[in-house]
């Protein structure tokens, strides 16, 4: 959710790129996210098959709740690095999801490529 908050009207597709998470499972924990009402979709401009997603007002208090909790834990995660190392390793943590994403998308489309296709059979 906080991902969509700061990447308002962000495609469900960027939303895999940008998190790492799985096209399933992220489709899944959005439709989950529409029905609580944290979350609204539409389709886009660019491309009438894909939907852009917005945090709704209720999402935003939500995440507005829950953001101390959530500096605590990223504290108690991050703490046994110098602070001055910190944003460097997030950084690097975000390219090593970026190319791991990459390999399965390619892994994905060669599984494609490779698989039988479907011919006549002469009677």
């Amino acid at each position: 959710m906080l991902t969509v908050a700061n990447n308002e009207g962000v495609s469900q597709t960027q939303l895999v790129e940008l998190t790492g998470i799985d096209r399933s499972t992220l489709a899944d924990v959005v439709r989950r996210m529409l029905k609580k009402g944290l979350l609204q979709r539409r389709r886009t401009r660019d491309d009438a098959r894909a939907y852009a997603v917005k945090v709704t007002e209720e999402g935003a208090k939500v995440l507005k709740a829950r953001d101390p909790l959530a500096r605590k834990v990223d504290e108690r995660i991050l703490s046994g690095l110098p602070a001055s190392q910190r944003d460097r390793f997030l950084q690097d943590l975000g390219a090593i999801i970026q190319t791991l994403n990459r390999l399965r998308e390619k892994e994905s489309a060669g599984k494609s490529a490779d698989a039988p296709s479907t011919q006549r059979r002469g009677a």
